[in-house]
């Protein structure tokens, strides 16, 4: 039972998570990692690692492919935007090499990418989310604060905050391709939650995000909340997830508003994990062919994170690695 997570980066707590998915009562399995940067961290902690090319390249299906063959992999878990799309039109493939994909359909990440059709989708559906324009179809008299971001984008790059007309005029020609949405100044919260095959919610876990850094939570704490938790239960009801999902909404008096969901792990996943909500020992029990029953409500409330950056030390030649083969437990350059 091995896993195979692309675009490992710096996404060490999840291949941990899945590490000790694998090895729980006596399990065996490597926790394979794909990635584009020999210098990535996750590279050097996971079991193995492989330089695969971007998912914008072609033969990136491919590559990944052929570690599915090499590695015995069970379980493929994507983990950036980009890809989505691109992985989630080769499920059969996979599948046919043995692998399942905890990801969701093309069709899906391709309407959660486009973070303006995704909110207009919820607003048709009875959602409530986040009012969002093009620049074209801004009305004359919109409200003085906004918020710019790429239509199609990730993490928090070229997003910005617009206070003013000037702005406004600016930023709408600045940003590539923007979608302009209401500035919603509320606290924040990421929902995770994780869909069986036949996008059924088995796990969700509302989180406040408190310090947010880069677009990734970097403080924050778990909540009970049943207006959160059945709000999720109704966007898994407009929209079929398969695997990880999150949802990123801000809650005004007492109402969420949710203004961008992306199906797959979120940065914060590690505090859902520690809570109690183990979507990776999930997803390898699903890989396995076992029964996954749901647990919703499940978890440690109140249980905050507070993250920090380590550091992992390399000699030059483990930096130089192409492929990528070499089993990597090497931490201070001692095997």
């Amino acid at each position: 039972m091995n896993v195979l997570i692309t675009a490992g980066s710096r996404r060490v707590p999840l291949v941990a998570a899945f590490g000790n998915a694998l090895r729980r009562d006596g399990g065996r399995g490597r926790v394979v990692v794909a990635d584009v940067d020999a210098s990535s961290p996750a590279v050097h902690v996971a079991d193995r690692a492989y330089r695969v090319p971007f998912s914008s390249e072609p033969g990136y299906v491919e590559a990944l492919l052929d570690i599915c063959v090499s590695e015995r992999i069970r379980l493929v878990v994507p983990t950036v935007d980009d890809e989505l799309e691109v992985v989630a039109r080769a499920r059969d493939r996979f599948g046919a090499v043995g692998a399942m994909l905890a990801a969701s359909s093309p069709e899906t990440a391709a309407l959660c990418n486009d973070k303006y059709r995704a909110c207009l989708h919820l607003t048709a559906c009875g959602i409530d989310a986040a009012r969002s324009w093009l620049p074209a179809t801004l009305p004359s008299d919109p409200p003085d604060v906004l918020f710019i971001k790429p239509r199609v984008g990730r993490g928090s790059v070229g997003a910005h905050l617009i206070r003013n007309r000037r702005e406004r005029e600016f930023f709408t020609t600045y940003v590539a391709d923007p979608v302009i949405q209401e500035f919603l100044e509320a606290p924040e919260y990421t929902i995770d939650m994780l869909c069986d095959g036949a996008g059924r919610p088995l796990s969700i876990v509302p989180r406040q995000r408190t310090v947010i850094r880069a677009g990734v939570s970097d403080r924050g704490r778990t909540v009970k909340s049943d207006v959160l938790e059945t709000l999720a239960i109704r966007v898994a009801a407009a929209i079929p997830f398969q695997g990880p999902v999150n949802i990123q909404c801000r809650m005004r008096q007492g109402t969420p508003a949710i203004f961008e969901i992306n199906p797959r792990f979120s940065g914060g996943i590690p505090l859902t994990i520690a809570a109690g909500a183990d979507f990776p020992a999930m997803l390898v029990r699903m890989a396995r062919g076992e029964a996954v029953s749901p647990s919703l409500g499940a978890f440690q409330p109140d249980l905050w994170m507070t993250k920090y950056d380590t550091a992992i030390f390399l000699p030059a030649e483990h930096l130089q690695l192409d492929p990528l083969t070499t089993p990597v437990r090497r931490l201070f350059g001692v095997a």
